[in-house]
């Protein structure tokens, strides 16, 4: 399994609309990218390393897939449409990173 994140720096400017990715992007995603996403999950930065630290991103998206080919089938096709809505949402420029999953004790993922 893999996951694809995408990360949203937390710069001095950066504005991020939680409730429209929640509302917009993610339920667009899900209608382009169809069986082959797994799984998706938001995370929104409370914090740095220490409390009342700004955190390195003011948000995160995780997508996951049985490997990077199937994302590769199911994003391709979509991608500009897809990145074409980010500025609905968002002024930072997105930090993309692909990973393989590994579970480390029991889970229902595994």
């Amino acid at each position: 399994m893999i996951k694809v994140s995408v990360y949203y720096p937390n710069d001095d400017d950066t504005e991020f609309d939680v409730q429209y990715y929640q509302q917009q992007h993610l339920p667009l995603l899900r209608s382009k990218l169809g069986d082959f996403l797994l799984d998706d999950v938001i995370e929104v930065g409370i914090c740095g390393a220490h409390t009342g630290e700004k955190p390195a991103f003011v948000a995160a998206g995780h997508l996951y897939f049985e490997s990077v080919e199937s994302f590769q089938k199911a994003f391709a096709p979509h991608m500009k449409q897809i990145q074409s809505d980010i500025p609905n949402y968002t002024n930072a420029r997105p930090l993309l990173q692909v990973s393989e999953v590994f579970y480390t004790r029991e889970s229902s993922h595994a």
